[in-house]
């Protein structure tokens, strides 16, 4: 939609009306005719009118020009210019912007309610459609910005205890999936979604602690699930070493206690007391 409007230096007009303006009061002055004293009059009006349409764009700045309500273009070029006479110009800002939604109270996949917020970095690359395909694309961006947090929130579990599926508390691609759909939802009103990031994420206060107790449990299990595969492996090197060094030969009664002792050893959380046997173990 947007379209670059027709614009010339506006130091060469500022200097051209300057020149005419010189010219037209000269002349009045030498010749002292009514006549030429009017058309010097109508020559200052169409300078003023002519100078409405100097204009200063900053840096990274976009000015949207209307000629009486029509879209004729956008100025994008930093400096000092000259547009069209009485025409409107709205300032466009062009720089990366970014804000922070609210802190959104939502249910994730698992129905479990989450606080989850997002900060969002964009950039404006359309003036026309900023200007008039949306009402005001700030506000747009701050409520497509929300809606799509909600949506990521209620597509996803807070913690995924399942293998290959995809929970809020995976950064990166939760990132890239937030950022495609922001992308999606604002390409409407001429911005490119640069980053969307979640920055806020916790269980709603009502269930946290019953979760935390639940996270602890999780860790708990995962933690003793290794030492046992570990403890297992071990206990069946070590057997397998004393059968082939010849160490001692054991019957199937004495390895099973032997595996016992040594799985309570290596499983065990506290230290274990050895007991030391003197005699002999058929005793």
């Amino acid at each position: 939609m947007e379209r670059q409007a027709f614009r010339v230096n506006g130091f060469l007009v500022l200097l051209a009306v300057f020149v005419v303006a010189g010219l037209a009061g000269g002349l009045t002055v030498a010749t002292m005719n009514p006549i030429v004293g009017v058309g010097a009059a109508v020559v200052g009006v169409v300078l003023l009118l002519v100078m409405s349409g100097f204009t200063v764009i900053n840096p990274n700045e976009s000015k949207v020009v209307q000629f009486f309500g029509r879209y004729v273009g956008s100025v994008n070029d930093a400096g000092f210019l000259w547009v069209l006479p009485l025409s409107t110009k709205k300032r466009i800002t062009l720089r990366v912007r970014n804000f922070e939604t609210a802190k959104l109270k939502v249910n994730d996949a698992d129905g479990n309610p989450v606080e989850i917020a997002a900060v969002v970095v964009y950039k404006v690359i359309d003036s026309g459609k900023a200007a008039f395909a949306v009402d005001d694309y700030e506000e747009y961006i701050a409520i497509q910005s929300e809606a799509a947090v909600r949506h990521l929130a209620t597509t996803h579990p807070y913690d995924s205890h399942e293998e290959g599926r995809t929970s809020l508390r995976d950064g990166a691609e939760v990132a890239s999936e937030l950022t495609v759909e922001l992308s999606d939802r604002t390409a409407l009103a001429g911005v490119e979604v640069i980053e969307a990031r979640i920055t806020h994420l916790a269980y709603a206060p009502e269930i946290a602690q019953s979760m935390l107790v639940r996270q602890q449990a999780s860790q708990v299990v995962a933690a003793r699930t290794r030492i046992v595969e570990g403890a297992v492996g071990m206990v069946g090197l070590a057997i397998e070493r004393l059968a082939e060094q010849g160490v001692v030969e054991l019957d199937e009664d004495r390895k099973a206690t032997m595996v016992s002792n040594l799985l309570v050893v290596l499983c065990g959380d506290r230290a274990v007391q050895p007991v030391v046997n003197t005699g002999t173990i058929y005793g």
